[in-house]
């Protein structure tokens, strides 16, 4: 196994001017967008709407990095296999 403790960011393969905020800052930066266009207009399932941006290409990178293998997707996000399996057909992945 490699550790990776000292890994620092100029090591890593993508280029600092192609990084991107911190998740948390793009969904603060989202969500203020998403009010700001509402212009007055009430606001319904935000919560359900934002789990769903966030999720589905969870689980598609989630699934990718293994390669297919459901079980071991689930062991890497916390879910059990019957979850992750009601949640991907969900999202129709």
């Amino acid at each position: 196994m490699t550790d990776t403790s000292n890994i620092t960011s100029s090591h890593l393969s993508v280029a600092e001017e192609h990084r991107s905020a911190p998740l948390k800052e793009s969904v603060e930066n989202a969500l203020k967008q998403y009010f700001e266009h509402l212009d007055g207009h009430p606001a319904a399932n935000l919560y359900d709407m934002l789990l769903a941006e966030v999720e589905a290409p969870l689980f598609k990178a989630t699934l990718e990095h293994t390669n297919g293998n459901r079980s071991q997707a689930a062991e890497i996000l916390g879910l059990n296999r019957g979850t992750l399996r009601k949640k991907l057909k969900t999202y129709g992945l």
